[in-house]
C-alpha cells in the first residue's frame, strides 16, 4: 500500500513523502520529481510498475514543493540532506535514486555527496548547463540577477509577505489530459502548458520557484567521481536542452547506459510506458548483479 508519511527535520521543516513497501524488498527506489513539480509526477509509475512487487517505492515532495510547503532556503545541499534524513527515518542504508529534470540533477549530487548510500541512478533528462536551450538557457544567463532576487523573496516570505493560497497540482491528472490533447492534435505535445512559468507558480511559492531555477541551471558535480551504475534517458527533441550535448556530458559517468526516447522533454508524460519498461529492466538487472 502506498502510504503518506511526514518527517519533521531538525530545522523545523515538515517533509511529505509516500512509501509503498514490497513484501520482501530487494531494495528501495527513491523517486524524485523535477522543476516546479511534486511527488504526483510518479503516481502513474508507482501504480503500474511491476517493481512494486520486489522494491520499496519512496516518492518525495522536495522541501518547498507539494505537501512539503516551505519558503526558506532550498537547494541541492538542503534536498540531499532531506533525502538522507527520510532514508534514515525509514531504516534504509542505500537506495536507487530516480529523478526527472531537476530531480536527475539532485540524484547526481546525492551520489557525489553520499556514495555509500547510492545503489544506482536513473537520470531522466538531466540538465547540464552547457546543454540548456530556450527558457532555461536564458535563465542561466540571468543567474547574477536571480541570486539576489531569491534572497529578497526569502526575506519577504520570512516577514509574512507571501501568497496564502497555493493550488494543489496533480501531475497524473495533468498528464492524462495532455495525452488526450495529443491524440486530438495528431501527436503535438501541449508544450505551452508544461513550460509556462505562470502555470508553475499557481502551485509553488515564488521564493521556491526562483531557487528551483537557480538549482537546475547550476553546475553539476564531477561525474568522473561518481561510481554508481546509472541509466540515463534523453528526449530526442530539444525543448529545453540539447540531447547530443547532454549525452556528451554523460559520457564522463564511468558506468552509464544512455537511452533516447521520442519526446520533447517531458518523458514521464510523453513516453510513460517506455520509461517504465526501461526502469524495470534496468533495476532487475541491477538487483541480479
Amino acid at each position: 500500500m502506498d502510504s503518506p508519511r511526514t518527517l519533521r527535520t531538525r530545522d523545523g521543516a515538515e517533509l511529505a513523502y509516500r512509501l509503498r513497501r514490497a513484501d520482501a524488498p530487494r531494495g528501495t527506489i527513491v523517486l524524485i520529481h523535477g522543476l516546479a513539480s511534486n511527488l504526483t509526477r510518479w503516481s502513474e509509475f508507482v501504480t503500474a510498475t511491476r517493481l512494486a512487487q520486489s522494491w520499496n517505492l519512496l516518492r518525495v515532495d522536495l522541501r518547498g514543493h507539494g505537501g512539503s510547503l516551505y519558503r526558506g532556503r532550498v537547494g541541492m545541499d538542503v534536498w540531499c540532506d532531506d533525502l538522507a534524513a527520510i532514508l534514515g527515518a525509514e531504516g534504509e542504508r542505500r537506495a536507487v535514486l530516480a529523478g526527472h529534470c531537476l530531480g536527475a540533477n539532485l540524484a547526481l549530487w546525492f551520489a557525489r555527496r553520499m556514495p555509500d548510500a547510492t545503489a544506482g541512478l536513473v537520470l531522466i533528462e538531466p540538465m547540464f548547463r552547457v546543454a540548456l536551450k530556450s527558457t532555461l538557457a536564458r535563465v542561466a544567463r540571468l543567474r547574477p540577477i536571480l541570486v539576489p532576487a531569491a534572497l529578497a523573496l526569502r526575506a519577504l516570505a520570512a516577514l509574512g509577505m507571501h501568497r496564502r493560497q497555493i493550488e494543489a497540482l496533480d501531475l497524473a491528472e495533468l498528464d492524462r489530459a495532455a495525452r488526450d490533447a495529443m491524440a486530438r492534435a495528431g501527436g503535438a505535445f501541449p508544450e505551452e502548458r508544461y513550460s509556462s512559468s505562470w502555470e508553475d507558480l499557481k502551485s509553488l511559492p515564488l521564493s521556491i520557484y526562483v531557487q528551483d531555477l537557480l538549482a537546475v541551471t547550476a553546475p553539476l558535480p564531477d561525474l568522473a567521481q561518481i561510481r554508481s551504475p546509472a541509466l540515463a534517458m534523453l528526449s530526442s527533441g530539444a525543448a529545453l536542452s540539447d540531447p547530443d550535448a547532454t549525452a556528451a556530458c554523460l559520457h564522463a559517468l564511468p558506468r552509464c547506459a544512455i537511452e533516447r526516447l521520442a519526446a520533447q522533454h517531458w518523458i514521464p508524460t510523453e513516453q510513460p510506458e517506455a520509461m517504465r519498461r526501461l526502469i524495470e529492466n534496468w533495476c532487475e538487472v541491477l538487483q541480479d548483479a
